[in-house]
């Protein structure tokens, strides 16, 4: 006997708690907090037979990214497909989907959920992981797009609700239509006030807007809430960036020191990424960060021959150029030529096209060689959303051009960077500074006075 979960999707298993049990780890995964693999494996160790529950922890898996992971989501794909017989046609999408990541596909993954939400346009867990795998592989529309070819079944009424609106608020704001992404991200928390991704995606809003006092007061008002999630750490990253762009760095050390740098290795790889993106920031501006980089470079070390993830390669290569570690850098560009002349998966052209270029550009900057750098980095600036994440993140790859233009005494491609990076967020202390550099540079101190003072008057405001 078949039966159906709490959004009526059909489930091929005949206990009612076992199907329960299931939401209750994926409300784990969506809101980030507990340990949705946890659950999900104690239902599986009554239940060995559910199929759906093989396919949510092989599914959920599969975000993570991580080669220590892997045999966990290749077994639990196993458990499923010896249950092929018995699926039924929204878990064989789900099987599907899932080997397709197995052998390196993403982009055939993401395909096979999308069939299975086309059919059952109630499968929270397929548009789950459509957005958050669009997010990873850099598909901007698609973020926003498969939450709105469902949306309008959608309603408040229907369990889960919040959480597609943090998904469609997201994928809103990556596509820049700030209002509405923010109309979406409140709603979501109107009704989860602790949902982080939702906290996530308001704050994306603010930072593009470039609205840094509102960001701090949103994010620190609601800190009491998402600091105690998973995600936690990623949200203080975002809170640490409104503090750089007015030019705070003793509240951008505190956020390090107190919520980013931890003592040990971590079981996320992405509290490193972040560390390592907001050291990386701190270099490019001339702050001395001290021992930061180097017990950051250790827990990055062990991965330096992955080729996983090209936005982990990049963050990587961050810490071994900047505590010296030449020899941990080499393995990672080395190991990037080799996968990238075999390998045939996803993630070879991302690596190509943007993953080796910026890791290449990342010491050439540490060597001073940075007309290298800027050569290296105009050539991919308009195809780095390949390389995954957000646009937030993928700043770092327009920050790290400007910095190198600058120091290679290109004044003028300088000036043309800072002002486009001026049009886009006027209320930038950094981005004012920038133009005032450049106008130095080619000599007029009128101009360069002028854009000085706009960002001391920042910066006091």
């Amino acid at each position: 006997m078949s039966l159906k979960d709490i959004r009526g999707v059909p489930v091929s298993y005949s206990d009612q708690k076992a199907i329960d049990a299931m939401e209750d780890a994926h409300i784990c995964a969506m809101s980030f907090y507990g340990d949705p693999i946890g659950r999900i494996d104690k239902v599986l160790s009554e239940h060995p037979d559910f199929i759906m529950g093989h396919c949510f922890k092989a599914a959920w898996l599969t975000q993570t990214l991580e080669t220590r992971i892997y045999k966990r989501m290749v077994a639990a794909l196993s458990a499923a497909e010896a249950l092929w017989d018995k699926a039924n046609d929204r878990e064989k999408g789900h099987i599907k989907a899932v080997k397709a990541w197995v052998e390196g596909d993403f982009y055939g993954a993401v395909q096979q959920w999308e069939a299975v939400l086309t059919s059952y346009p109630y499968d929270l867990l397929a548009l789950q992981l459509i957005h958050l795998t669009d997010v990873l592989l850099g598909d901007v529309a698609g973020q926003r797009d498969c939450v709105a070819r469902v949306f309008a079944l959608w309603d408040e009424d229907m369990p889960g609700y919040e959480f597609v609106l943090g998904f469609y608020s997201f994928g809103l704001e990556e596509n820049s239509d700030y209002l509405q992404a923010e109309e979406m991200g409140r709603m979501s928390l109107a009704i989860r006030p602790d949902n982080p991704y939702a906290v996530h995606a308001v704050s994306h809003v603010m930072e593009m807007q470039g609205r840094q006092a509102g960001g701090i007061s949103f994010m620190r008002d609601r800190a009491p809430s998402w600091s105690k999630s998973h995600f936690a750490n990623h949200l203080w990253w975002h809170l640490s960036l409104f503090h750089l762009d007015i030019g705070q760095i003793d509240r951008v050390f505190d956020v390090y020191d107190n919520n980013l740098r931890t003592p040990h290795q971590t079981v996320d790889k992405y509290e490193e990424l972040d560390a390592a993106a907001l050291l990386w920031r701190l270099k490019l501006l001339g702050v001395d960060v001290g021992d930061r980089w180097a017990s950051l470079a250790d827990k990055w070390e062990p991965s330096a021959s992955d080729t996983l993830y090209a936005f982990n390669d990049v963050h990587a290569m961050m810490t071994f150029v900047s505590d010296g570690r030449t020899e941990a850098a080499q393995k990672l560009l080395t190991a990037n030529e080799r996968y990238i002349d075999h390998a045939t998966d996803a993630n070879t052209a991302m690596s190509r096209e943007v993953g080796l270029p910026f890791c290449l550009a990342l010491q050439d900057f540490e060597k001073e060689n940075y007309n290298s750098c800027v050569d290296r980095l105009l050539a991919v600036r308009y195809r780095t959303h390949r390389l995954g994440g957000s646009h937030a993140q993928r700043d770092i790859i327009g920050w790290t051009l400007l910095e190198a233009a600058l120091r290679s005494k290109r004044y003028d491609l300088a000036l043309a960077l800072a002002n486009e990076r001026c049009a886009l967020k006027t209320t930038s202390v950094q981005n004012w500074n920038y133009v005032a550099r450049a106008h130095k540079g080619l000599g007029d101190i009128t101009k360069a006075d002028k854009a000085a003072a706009r960002a001391q008057s920042l910066m006091a405001g």
